[in-house]
């Protein structure tokens, strides 16, 4: 618990929006493949299959909606990002599955939002 203490409270909220995504989504039936994928281009929150698709889901948190909501806060330059690193990781594992971008978008009030096909790979 120590730990916590030094982690950035936004961080916190955030890997437990993850976590909350995460089961959501196995009890829809979709498997974890990983969790936080890390390359040069960004992170992958989460990556999964859905039957025979493989499906790469950005999670996105916000308190409120203030500044904007979770779903507005993926502009294009996020999705460029999100994507190149979903280029980087099917170089290095590769698959024949069809591609999909999900986003679960979430604020502390209002329950979680799935979009699926949220974007495509151009």
């Amino acid at each position: 618990m120590a730990l916590n203490k030094l982690r950035a409270f936004h961080l916190l909220k955030g890997e437990a929006a993850e976590q909350k995504a995460l089961k959501y989504l196995q009890q829809q039936g979709l498997k974890l493949i990983t969790q936080n994928y890390r390359c040069k281009y960004g992170e992958l929150d989460l990556i999964m299959q859905d039957q025979t698709a493989l499906v790469i889901v950005e999670v996105r948190y916000r308190k409120n909606q203030q500044f904007g909501g979770a779903l507005e806060s993926i502009n294009r330059s996020k999705q460029a990002r999100i994507i190149a690193a979903a280029q980087h990781y099917l170089i290095n594992h590769k698959t024949n599955a069809p591609i999909r971008f999900d986003v679960i978008a979430m604020t502390e009030n209002n329950p979680l939002n799935w979009i699926k096909n949220a974007f495509q790979l151009n």
